[in-house]
């Protein structure tokens, strides 16, 4: 396995067709219908890198980055969302990248092999706000 990964989004499509396309590229993923649980995945076991829908339902995406982020500041976010102008936001917080929906498959496995291959000093310096978080927009 090339590392576990869990993936936050509210749309059962989106849990099935992501989860099969990630396990086909050697990730293992745990996956999470809305915010609570998954925060409740992410303290029972290790994952090295999260997806992270931003409008889901019991706790939106952005309480569920700052509670993650506060039990393990060094874990790898990809907001992945259809909200428009959420940017500034995602670099202000450290994410390490914004994808907009409609997910374009081969560069959101291409951005998480980078990132699973990120420097610790790379993933420091974007915390700490010298570094750009990469974007993506939909097409």
């Amino acid at each position: 396995m090339k590392g576990k990964i869990l993936l936050a989004d509210d749309d059962p499509e989106i849990l099935v067709s992501l989860s099969a396309a990630l396990n086909s590229e050697g990730y293992e993923v745990i996956t999470a219908a809305n915010g609570r649980e998954a925060c409740q995945r992410f303290r029972e076991e290790h994952v090295d890198l999260i997806l992270l829908d931003l409008k889901m339902p019991v706790r939106n995406g952005w309480d569920s980055f700052e509670r993650v982020t506060s039990i393990n500041p060094l874990v790898q976010v990809i907001v992945i969302t259809a909200l428009p102008d959420q940017y500034t936001l995602a670099a202000a917080a450290g994410v390490a990248a914004l994808i907009e929906k409609p997910l374009d498959l081969p560069l959101l496995i291409r951005t998480i092999d980078e990132l699973r291959a990120e420097p610790i000093e790379s993933r420091l310096s974007r915390l700490a706000g010298r570094e750009p978080v990469a974007r993506y927009f939909a097409n």
